[in-house]
C-alpha cells in the first residue's frame, strides 16, 4: 500500500461530515442558548442556589445536579463559534450575557451565604480556590467534546459530562462565598478558575468550529478577524501563566510532603516511642518539618541532631527540623486539637497501655513461679517423710544457663538436696522421678548439698 492510499484512509476514518447536522442548524441552537432572558435566567439562580446549598453543605451529588442545569456554557460557546465565524454582533453579545450571567450568579450566591447559618469554608469551596494547569486542559477538552456534540447528529450523553466535568458554576458560588465573608483568596481565586474555564472552552469551541469545516459569515472584515484571533490567543497565552506557576507550586509542595513523609516513616522508629503527629509548612523563610512525638522522652539534642544529618538523603536539605516530646505534648490544649490528632493519641495511648499490661501480667507469672518455687518445700515435707525418708532438706527453683561457646540461653529446672543418708542409683532416680511428676516439670536435675 502506498503512502497515497494510506493518507486516503487515515483522511476517511476521520472524516466527520456523514456525523455531522447542517452548519445552519447548529448555529441555531448555540445563538438560543447565548441569550440569558425569561426561563434561562430563573434556571440560572435556580442552579446557583443549589450549587451554593452543596458547597455549604460539602455535598458532591448536589453540586453536580447544580452544574447539570446551569446554563452558563451557552454565551462561552457563542463567543467561540463567533470567532470561528467572524460573527462579531454575536461576540458582543455572548460577552455582554456572560458578564450578566456571572454577576448574576456571584451576586446571588453572595446573598445566600449572606444569610446561612453556616459559613464554614468546606473541602469542596477549598478545591475551587487554587486552579493549576490541569484547569487549563480540563476547560479546554470539555468544551472541544460540547462544540463537538453540538454539531453531531447523534449527541448521546456528552453535554451533561461537559457540564460536569467543566464545572462553571462552583467557581461562581465560591466567589459569592469570598464576598459574602469578605475573604479575598477565595473571591479572586474562584473568579480565576472561571475564567480558565470559560477562555479554554470558547479557545475549544473556535478549534471544533475550524475543525468542521463551518463557512465564515459573509461580508465579514477580514483584518478586524485577525485581529480579534490575535487577541484571543494573547488572552489564552496569559491566562495559562498564573495556572502554570500555581500547578509548579503544587508540585513542590507535594514532592517537598512526600519526601517528610519517607523520612518519618523510615527514621522515626523507636521501640517505645511513636510518632504522634507531623507538619510540614513551606514559607519564603525555609521549609519546616515539625515531628510530635509520644512515648519514651528520647535525648532532644542528639536526635536532633543526628536527624539532621539524615535530612539531604531524602532531599530536605536546608529544611528546618523541629521534634515535640514529652512535657510539650501532655500540656497540648484539647479544643485546638483536631480530631484526626486526638484519635492518633487515643491510638497510642491504648498501645501503650496494652504493652505495660502486658510486662505486669509477665512479671505476676514470675513473681507467681517464684512464690510457689519457695513454697514446694514445705508443701511436699509430709510425703518426703514418708516416701524418701532420707531427704533433710529441699529447695525447687528456676535458673537460666548461658552457654559460654555459643551464647545460648538455657532453663534449667534445679532440686537442691540435703540428705541424712546416701541414696543409692535407684532411689535417685525414682525421688527424681517422683519430683518430676509432683511439680509438672520435666526435666529436674537433682543437686546435692
Amino acid at each position: 500500500m502506498d503512502l497515497n492510499a494510506l493518507r486516503d484512509k487515515v483522511k476517511a476514518f476521520f472524516d466527520l461530515s456523514p456525523f455531522l447536522i447542517p452548519q445552519a442548524e447548529a448555529e441555531t441552537a448555540i445563538r438560543e442558548g447565548v441569550s440569558f432572558r425569561g426561563m434561562n435566567s430563573l434556571i440560572l439562580v435556580v442552579a446557583i442556589f443549589i450549587a451554593s446549598l452543596g458547597l455549604n453543605t460539602n455535598s458532591t451529588a448536589v453540586i453536580i445536579g447544580a452544574m447539570l442545569i446551569s446554563p452558563l456554557m451557552g454565551p462561552i460557546i457563542g463567543i467561540g463559534l463567533a470567532v470561528g465565524v467572524h460573527d462579531f454582533e454575536l461576540m458582543k453579545r455572548s460577552f455582554r450575557n456572560l458578564m450578566i450571567a456571572a454577576s448574576i450568579s456571584v451576586l446571588t450566591s453572595c446573598f445566600y451565604f449572606m444569610i446561612s447559618p453556616v459559613n464554614e469554608s468546606h473541602s469542596e469551596l477549598l478545591a475551587r480556590t487554587t486552579p493549576t494547569i490541569y484547569d487549563v486542559f480540563i476547560g479546554f477538552f470539555g468544551g472541544a467534546a460540547g462544540i463537538l456534540a453540538l454539531g453531531a447528529k447523534n449527541k448521546g450523553n456528552v453535554i451533561p459530562g461537559v457540564a460536569i466535568a467543566t464545572a462553571l458554576m462552583p467557581p461562581l458560588c465560591t466567589a459569592g462565598y469570598g464576598l459574602a465573608t469578605l475573604q479575598p483568596h477565595y473571591l479572586f481565586g474562584a473568579l480565576y478558575l472561571f475564567f480558565i474555564n470559560s477562555v479554554f472552552i470558547a479557545v475549544a469551541t473556535y478549534a471544533g468550529i475550524k475543525l468542521m469545516g463551518y463557512r465564515l459569515k459573509a461580508f465579514a472584515d477580514p483584518a478586524r478577524a485577525r485581529k480579534v484571533r490575535r487577541s484571543v490567543y494573547i488572552i489564552a497565552a496569559l491566562t495559562m501563566l498564573p495556572a502554570i506557576f500555581l500547578t509548579y507550586t503544587m508540585f513542590v509542595q507535594n514532592n517537598f510532603e512526600q519526601n517528610c513523609s519517607h523520612f518519618v516513616a523510615e527514621q522515626f522508629n523507636f521501640p517505645n516511642t511513636q510518632v504522634l503527629n507531623y507538619k510540614t509548612d513551606i514559607s519564603k523563610q525555609g521549609n519546616t518539618l515539625t515531628i510530635a512525638l509520644m512515648g519514651t522522652p528520647l535525648p532532644e539534642d542528639s536526635l536532633l541532631s543526628a536527624m539532621t544529618d539524615k535530612l539531604p538523603r531524602y532531599h530536605l536539605a536546608g529544611t528546618t527540623l523541629r521534634i515535640i516530646q514529652g512535657s510539650t505534648i501532655q500540656n497540648i490544649d484539647v479544643e485546638k486539637t483536631s480530631g484526626a490528632m486526638l484519635s492518633s493519641m487515643y491510638a497510642l495511648t491504648q498501645q501503650t497501655i496494652e504493652r505495660q499490661q502486658s510486662v505486669i501480667d509477665s512479671l505476676r507469672t514470675r513473681m507467681a513461679m517464684i512464690a510457689a518455687n519457695d513454697s514446694v518445700g514445705a508443701t511436699m515435707a509430709p510425703e518426703l517423710k514418708v516416701v524418701f525418708p532420707k531427704v533433710r532438706d529441699i529447695a525447687v527453683t528456676t535458673a537460666v544457663v548461658c552457654s559460654v561457646d555459643s551464647a545460648r540461653l538455657d532453663t534449667l529446672n534445679l532440686a537442691l538436696v540435703r540428705y541424712s543418708a546416701p541414696m543409692t542409683a535407684a532411689e535417685t532416680v525414682k525421688f527424681r522421678k517422683y519430683l518430676e511428676a509432683r511439680l509438672a516439670r520435666s526435666p529436674i536435675r537433682l543437686v546435692p548439698l
